[in-house]
């Protein structure tokens, strides 16, 4: 409450309802007041850009036109069917006598694919080189030569300070099987190779 210059009391209380009826036509006056007929840099701008020159579009390239290529499938054997009289090259009937050894008992390392598996280090114990491998779970594993490791029927036969030497059999096409070479080099410090 405020005294006036005789000392009575003044009340400048006002209702809710007309305060926010004050507040919405302050807003309104403002916004009204912003919105003045001054657009003259607006216009001149518009004005400038309809005034430039007009851009040109290159032509799209023209493109050689490829001829239909007709197969005919006739004389030609189907990739589909298995066919028993087909001559086998020399290197097919070679590798049709390797096969993966399926009676024998599948080793740990065997159900990870071998670009998971890590060399993390060798261990000599009683004058026998065995090669750690960090699995892709974190277990650390013992090989040694003769051990079986990966998906491929990989048979470690080489292992030195930084390298574990394999040998994988792989399918090339149903019963015919060939070697491939592999290898899990030391892995850098970080577990990175």
């Amino acid at each position: 409450m405020k005294k006036n210059a005789m000392g009575r009391q003044l009340n400048f209380s006002i209702p809710p309802y007309r305060s926010r009826l004050l507040v919405s036509w302050l807003i309104i006056f403002g916004l009204t007041g912003c919105a003045g007929d001054d657009l003259a840099d607006l216009k001149h701008y518009v004005e400038e850009v309809k005034a430039r020159p007009k851009g040109s579009v290159e032509p799209l390239p023209e493109f050689k036109a490829v001829e239909p290529f007709v197969f005919n499938p006739e004389d030609l054997r189907n990739p589909f069917i298995i066919d028993d009289k087909s001559e086998q090259t020399e290197d097919a009937r070679i590798s049709s006598s390797i096969r993966p050894d399926t009676n024998r008992p599948k080793e740990e390392l065997e159900s990870y694919e071998l670009d998971t598996l890590r060399m993390v280090g060798t261990v000599d114990k009683q004058g026998v080189l065995w090669g750690l491998v960090k699995a892709a779970d974190g277990t650390i594993h013992r090989v040694r030569t003769g051990n079986y490791m990966g998906k491929n029927f990989g048979k470690v036969v080489s292992i030195k300070e930084n390298v574990i030497e394999l040998v994988e059999i792989v399918s090339d096409s149903p019963g015919v099987w060939r070697e491939r070479k592999a290898a899990l080099d030391l892995a850098e410090v970080g577990g990175n190779k």
